[in-house]
């Protein structure tokens, strides 16, 4: 039955690049597609009787818009969790708690830069300002073109996105 169920992944392995194509089409953090492939696969490992499935290919692409849905409730839920008002009581980010202790300053700071290039232009662009160029969040708005409360949610993203980037990277 193990060897049904890998050859029919096997099978499937081939769409591999539509899969990341639609995960990237649909995803903010375009990074998070090759994860999200290889859940979907793993998934599919999962099918209890593969046989029963009439168009794989579609099943395939069912699965991996349910997990799409999943990952943006999951995200959703993680950002209301970040209260908005407490995003300038968070430890900025090179204080990132847990991160390992031996791991060399420069790899540290090499690996924050490569997580941050991931946000958006925009949640960027305020972490840069708030962090590097130390602005206040009006100063940020106002080169940013958006509000103060919007500053707040980019950096809110940016400080759960990096969290949760680096703790993937321990």
């Amino acid at each position: 039955m193990a060897e049904a169920g890998n050859a029919f992944v096997e099978r499937l392995f081939a769409h591999r690049g539509a899969l990341q194509a639609f995960f990237h089409r649909r995803l903010r953090i375009k990074s998070d597609a090759a994860d999200l492939v290889q859940e979907v696969y793993l998934r599919m490992l999962r099918v209890g009787d593969p046989q029963a499935i009439r168009n794989p290919e579609a099943y395939l692409f069912t699965v991996a818009g349910n997990l799409l849905r999943e990952n943006a409730v999951a995200d959703r839920h993680q950002a209301q969790s970040v209260a908005v008002e407490e995003a300038d009581a968070m430890p900025p980010l090179a204080e990132v708690p847990g991160f390992e202790v031996a791991a060399d300053a420069s790899t540290r700071v090499a690996r924050l830069n490569e997580v941050i290039q991931q946000l958006s232009p925009k949640c960027c662009a305020a972490v840069v300002l708030k962090y590097r160029h130390e602005l206040s969040h009006e100063e940020i708005a106002a080169r940013l073109q958006v509000s103060p409360r919007m500053v707040k949610k980019y950096l809110a993203q940016a400080l759960n996105h990096c969290r949760r980037r680096m703790e993937r990277l321990r």
